[in-house]
This record gives C-alpha cells, structure tokens and sequence, in this order.
C-alpha cells in the first residue's frame, strides 16, 4: 500500500547521504567559470569568422562539474551560430587552455539562447 500521513517519514530519507545531493558550485568553480567567460570573449573576438565574432558569451557554468563547462552563448541568428561554433570550437576550446592553467582542458559545451 501507499504510505499515509500517520506513517511518520519516509526511511529512505533516514538512510539517504549528504553527499548523495546535488552539490552547488563552490568557489574554485566560479572562478574558473569567470577566467573561461573572459578567455571566451576575448576568443571570440579574436576569431576569423564573422559568424562567431556576431556571439556574445552570456554565461558560463559546470555542467555537472568543471571538466565539463556549459557555456551559454546569445546569437541573432541562430542556424548560422550552430554551425560557426561546430566549426571554431576547437580553436575556442584551445584559446581556453591557454588562459586557463588547469592539467586537462575542459571541455565546452554551447547553448545557444
């Protein structure tokens, strides 16, 4: 049967660990988001593709960690942005890693608003 309100709590919550929650970006993560953000925009910038010049990195986040960046990017049109950032994402991703002093390059992942 399905739990009622006079049966007290739910025990998988009793059992249920503090590390098992979603942890929320500490510190580190921002302001590595913050040095990307920075090394992004000035990448883009940078870059030979009036496609990719025509973006603007809105913000950039852990998506779920810091090995991995979502990189939220705005854009007028928005076919011809998909395609530029196929294209420049490698140039994008190693313009990061030379900003950024990390062992492993993260990885970018873009979305497009």
């Amino acid at each position: 049967d399905e739990p009622g309100p006079e049966d007290g709590t739910d025990p998988r919550d009793w059992h249920r660990k503090p590390w098992d929650a979603p942890k929320q970006a500490g510190r580190k993560a921002r302001q590595l988001c913050g040095q990307v953000a920075e090394a992004l925009h000035a990448a883009v910038g940078e870059c030979a593709d009036p496609a990719v010049q025509a973006l603007t990195v809105v913000r950039v986040e852990p998506a779920p960690h810091t090995g991995r960046l979502r990189v939220r990017v705005a854009a007028a049109d928005r076919l011809a942005a998909e395609a530029a950032l196929a294209r420049a994402a490698g140039f994008l991703r190693s313009e990061v890693a030379a900003e950024v002093c990390r062992r492993h390059a993260p990885e970018l992942l873009f979305e497009l608003l």
